[in-house]
């Protein structure tokens, strides 16, 4: 069975020499005599595994040294929480709402405290990332949220908010390690791995060491205090450990292929490939603002839904699979993370010329 073309936002497409090396190290890890699967996360051997993704996640984002890395559990998702408990001093934050996931953590934070929606897209179905250079911010939040690049709408900031000097947080789940990003201009940047960098059931939290105290809301639990796993290098409990090796692995990969200014050069050509063909196409049309355009997820329609479901499936036969849009808006999605080739886009958009010109 030879492998598809997956555009699948996530869990997605790895990178298959790394998919290889864990299968030749699946029952032996390196004499070990066992699977990393089955090993102790208290063990030299993946203190040493843990360890070493660290640092090359460091050395591929300049995480400067007053930022701490954690391996979490819980998804995206349990950050929604999360981040509240652990930053609402004054009971008060700024969202940006630019799709459903910047939209579910507004509405998470809202049972911590007073979350104040400064800006939204929702107007336009999300299509669009709303001008964030002179919000009204009010002086007491604690912080600015936003979900930096949107998956299932495919807009991503080109420039990050101006937040008056508020700490940023952001979501970066689907643009994780796909250009260099400047760390220090955030207090927190998250993500769940499982769109570019892993396996689903890690989220990696880059945290300000500032920003980790024991002043947290009452009624905390330990388990969602950034302190209880900064304290304990992200083995207060057992982590998800097979998951953070296959990110390690990545890392790995990705410093091989060159580094995240590489990654971004790549990306930027493949995305091309596609909305260079969807601009000029007379049945395909991307449904994002041009200047908002994301460079992992790209969302498109054919304006008729019957033929949106018959393209679906010819893809699939055709062994691009994965290509439904998200429930919430239809029409297709082709996410195009690091891992998927730029002869997979070029395929792709082949299968799309013949498929117009049939229909």
């Amino acid at each position: 069975m030879s492998r598809v073309y997956n555009f699948s936002a996530g869990p997605a497409v790895l990178p298959e020499e790394v998919l290889r090396e864990a299968a030749e190290e699946m029952l032996d890890y390196r004499g070990s005599g066992m699977s990393v699967m089955e090993m102790s996360h208290r063990s030299k051997i993946y203190d040493s595994i843990i360890k070493t993704a660290e640092a090359d996640l460091r050395e591929l984002m300049g995480i400067p040294d007053n930022y701490k890395v954690l391996f979490l559990q819980g998804g995206a998702s349990q950050q929604f929480a999360m981040i509240p408990m652990n930053l609402m001093k004054n009971k008060k934050a700024a969202y940006i709402v630019t799709g459903q996931w910047a939209k579910k953590a507004y509405q998470e934070a809202q049972i911590y405290g007073e979350a104040v929606k400064v800006a939204s897209s929702e107007d336009e179905t999300f299509s669009y990332i709303p001008d964030c250079s002179d919000l009204d911010i009010p002086k007491d939040a604690d912080y600015v949220y936003i979900c930096e690049n949107n998956t299932i709408y495919g807009t991503k900031y080109k420039k990050l908010p101006n937040t008056k000097g508020h700490t940023l947080v952001a979501d970066v789940s689907s643009c994780f390690l796909s250009e260099p990003v400047d760390v220090t201009k955030y207090g927190v940047i998250y993500g769940g791995v499982q769109k570019n960098i892993g396996p689903a059931g890690v989220v990696i939290v880059i945290i300000r060491e500032d920003l980790i105290t024991e002043d947290v809301l009452p009624g905390t639990p330990t388990m969602l205090k950034y302190k209880t796993h900064a304290d304990a290098d992200s083995l207060y409990n057992t982590p998800p450990a097979y998951g953070i090796y296959i990110c390690g692995k990545v890392f790995q990969w990705l410093k091989k292929m060159g580094g995240l200014e590489e990654m971004k050069k790549r990306n930027e050509e493949k995305a091309a490939v596609l909305y260079d063909f969807l601009d000029q196409s007379k049945l395909f049309k991307g449904t994002v603002r041009k200047e908002d355009r994301s460079l992992m997820n790209v969302p498109f329609v054919t304006g008729d839904k019957e033929l949106d479901a018959k393209f679906v499936k010819e893809a699939e036969a055709a062994g691009f699979v994965n290509l439904k849009g998200h429930r919430t808006v239809g029409g297709m999605r082709a996410s195009i993370y690091n891992a998927m080739p730029k002869e997979g886009v070029e395929k792709l958009v082949a299968f799309m010329k013949k498929f117009e010109e049939e229909n």
